[in-house]
């Protein structure tokens, strides 16, 4: 059995989406996730999040530090969190100094969340061979760690190599920035909790499916002989507006067209299945199917007993809340913080802190 994980109040932050149709002009794009960011601060959000993949035709990404660093200037006392860096793609050196940098940036309030990535042409366009990909994350994070808290590091046991390298300016935080790991086999969660600071688990599956991930990381780290992990991470769709049936209406299509691109890009199990069988954008059947114990949207009143179930029954409790998808309205995006922020948090903490 997992050992006892001693879990603060819930976190609750917005992953701002920077997936775009590609006919829609970037910069007005950027600004909107600007006027997200501060607005997220000023209504007492506990983070932002944002996300990384590489030529999605269509619909394309922001390059994800880059973003950081820019909203960084705009978050606050916000937690700025990855979710999350395709880290085989990347040299570990240029991760920790962009990290470092950000890191020192937001205060020490920067958490980096890796994964190995599952988009062939994704490597194929970084020059990394697919099959190499999770040798080189699992070095990638012990080189980030030496990198943040060693000087003149010499490393020649693997993909990459060193000599004398120090990283400076270092991280704010002591020790660097926490490292979770988003996976979704049991033998890559299992790993997380053997190498990982915390886990986090993707809006994909049920909430039935990641609570049982979450025991699946427990155990594992209490087989090795490594304290509960303090934090546990969720991305979730969410969207509140004060008519549950507008709620859905709005998010709908958005949400069917994301998932029908996670099933072309290979996403397998449950979630995997539902986004396949969803049919048009408005079949109301095919989208009540996938959002079911998965999703948390409707009237304030839902969207509140929704998240209040992450924390008490799924075991989440720090949720990246993801409220707008390509194609959507910025404006809705914003309606939704807002009423979020002046009516479902409060209420939220609320009910956890009787």
């Amino acid at each position: 059995m997992p050992a006892t994980v001693a879990r603060m109040s819930l976190k609750m932050g917005i992953y701002v989406n920077s997936q775009h149709p590609e006919t829609e002009d970037a910069g007005a794009h950027l600004r909107s996730l600007v006027e997200q960011t501060k607005q997220a601060e000023q209504l007492g959000f506990d983070s932002i999040w944002a996300g990384e993949h590489h030529l999605t035709p269509g619909y394309h990404f922001f390059p994800q530090l880059t973003l950081l660093a820019h909203l960084a200037a705009h978050s606050g006392e916000m937690d700025l969190g990855t979710n999350l860096v395709l880290l085989p793609l990347h040299r570990p050196v240029d991760i920790a100094e962009q990290v470092a940098l950000i890191d020192q940036a937001c205060g020490g309030r920067f958490i980096l969340t890796v994964g190995q990535g599952y988009r062939p042409e994704e490597f194929d366009a970084f020059g990394v061979p697919f099959g190499e990909r999770l040798p080189r994350m699992v070095e990638g994070i012990e080189m980030l760690r030496r990198l943040w808290n060693e000087r003149d590091i010499d490393h020649d046991a693997g993909w990459y190599s060193l000599q004398n390298a120090t990283v400076r300016p270092g991280p704010a935080r002591a020790g660097g920035p926490p490292i979770w790991i988003g996976a979704t086999t049991d033998r890559a969660i299992k790993r997380a909790g053997r190498i990982g600071d915390a886990f986090m688990a993707t809006p994909n599956a049920s909430n039935d499916d990641i609570r049982r991930q979450f025991d699946v990381f427990d155990t594992a780290r209490a087989e090795a002989g490594i304290d509960p992990a303090p934090d546990r991470g969720r991305m979730l769709e969410v969207y509140c507006h004060a008519d549950g049936a507008e709620a859905r209406r709005r998010a709908r299509p958005h949400l069917l067209t994301k998932y029908a691109a996670y099933a072309s890009w290979g996403l397998t199990g449950s979630a995997g299945e539902a986004a396949s069988a969803a049919g048009s954008a408005g079949d109301d059947d095919a989208f009540a199917t996938l959002a079911e114990n998965r999703f948390v949207i409707g009237d304030p009143d839902e969207v509140i007993a929704g998240l209040v179930g992450q924390y008490r029954d799924v075991g989440v409790n720090h949720l990246a809340m993801r409220v707008a998808w390509p194609g959507s309205e910025p404006s809705e995006a914003l309606e939704c913080i807002e009423l979020l922020g002046s009516n479902v948090l409060p209420a939220v903490r609320a009910e956890l802190n009787r």
